[in-house]
């Protein structure tokens, strides 16, 4: 890769700016619609070409830029989201800014800097060569509306390389935890708190039980946590509280302690001796994205420093992503090769616009070397592996 690969900085921040500009909330399907919209013509700009949509009128799960042939063996498909978790009117309190080398802004690490240097990846490669870009719009809700269109597209791919944030000092993401998420609902009966609470069956005090049980679960094997996260109840100060519900967050390394821990709370419903009914919804929201998955991509990367470079790290993450679901799916999936930065999900959430920018010849050259030299896996290895 040459200096003259890597996009200048100044172009580079004004695009950005420009797509962290236009706000958008994942629940906000007109915000998000505009913000797909707005990074349309910015890639139609740089590269010449519209993205095709996938999704019903103005609301697009996706768009993605094609490119080759479209049953070509060699694909590399390139994965993010254009959906933040900002409210509407964040841009107003902190609005994009540039101060000594360091974008600041709603969304900018996560992940719209990622986007942009997707698309440079784009232009610094040979418009021929077999190349999907993919941008989803659900990715922080739980890809609902859109993971059907990433198992189509990564069952083309021999490889995925996610364009989300960086780890710390530029790490590549090598692993990420499974993720599940749980909502109990409580029923019992109410009545009044100082007449006759003993006639009342209070599933509040039940919620209280069910926090420690929960909490019982957590690290009773590494890397696993269960987390209660949001609970309400009752309706007045003086009534046995008759409702409850409880939201709970849960993270595994692994797909088997993943299955557990949904058995587990799932044996959780029913009513016990306090006359308090449990129902339990919810469950596996993306399994673990094992590194098993990333080394065949990190081998090939590392292989294509300069002599007598430092290796690139690569972490293993509490947060989940899209890689979770191709990895899953057994296609060799790569993570976190987007932006330099760091504050994901915070006031603060910054990115290096010098480092990302140098990022866009590092998966360029990556994808120009998969798409030369394949990786070994036969195509029917890889059916194989998806088919499990």
């Amino acid at each position: 890769m040459t200096v003259e690969s890597i996009p200048p900085t100044s172009v580079f921040a004004y695009a950005l700016r420009e797509l962290v500009d236009v706000e958008s909330p994942s629940d906000d399907r007109e915000a998000v619609a505009r913000a797909h919209h707005r990074l349309a013509d910015i890639g139609q700009s740089l590269l010449g070409v519209a993205p095709s949509w996938a999704g019903q009128d103005d609301h697009a799960a996706a768009l993605t830029w094609h490119r080759g042939g479209p049953e070509d063996p060699a694909r590399v498909l390139l994965l993010g989201h254009v959906d933040t978790v900002w409210p509407r009117g964040t841009i107003e309190t902190r609005p994009f800014d540039v101060r000594d080398g360091l974008a600041y802004g709603p969304g900018v690490f996560d992940m719209k800097a990622g986007l942009v240097a997707g698309l440079h990846v784009l232009d610094a490669l040979d418009p021929e060569m077999p190349l999907s870009f993919m941008v989803t719009a659900d990715e922080e809700i739980g890809s609902w509306a859109s993971r059907e269109l990433i198992f189509e597209e990564a069952a083309r791919a021999q490889a995925v390389l996610v364009l989300e944030g960086a780890g710390p000092d530029g790490a590549l993401k090598s692993a990420r935890k499974g993720w599940s998420v749980y909502q109990l609902q409580l029923r019992g009966v109410a009545a009044h708190a100082g007449l006759e609470p003993h006639k009342g069956r209070n599933a509040l005090i039940r919620l209280a039980s069910l926090v420690g049980e929960l909490s019982a679960l957590n690290h009773q094997v590494a890397g696993r946590t269960v987390t209660p996260t949001t609970a309400s109840a009752g309706t007045t100060v003086n009534t046995v509280p008759a409702l409850a519900e409880l939201s709970v967050d849960v993270r595994t390394e692994d797909a088997v302690d993943q299955q557990e821990v949904d058995r587990l709370i799932g044996a959780l419903a029913g009513t016990d001796q306090s006359g308090v009914e449990v129902r339990v919804s919810g469950g596996v929201n993306r399994p673990p994205m094992e590194r098993a998955a990333a080394l065949p991509l990190l081998d090939r990367l590392r292989g294509l420093a300069p002599p007598g470079a430092p290796p690139l790290p690569d972490i293993a993450v509490g947060g989940i992503s899209d890689a979770n679901l191709t990895a899953a799916a057994g296609v060799p999936t790569l993570d976190g090769l987007g932006a330099v930065g760091g504050g994901a999900h915070a006031d603060d959430e910054w990115v290096d616009l010098e480092a990302t920018t140098r990022r866009v010849p590092l998966v360029a050259g990556l994808i120009r070397d998969l798409i030369r030299n394949p990786l070994e896996a036969s195509q029917s290895e890889v059916a194989a592996m998806r088919r499990e």
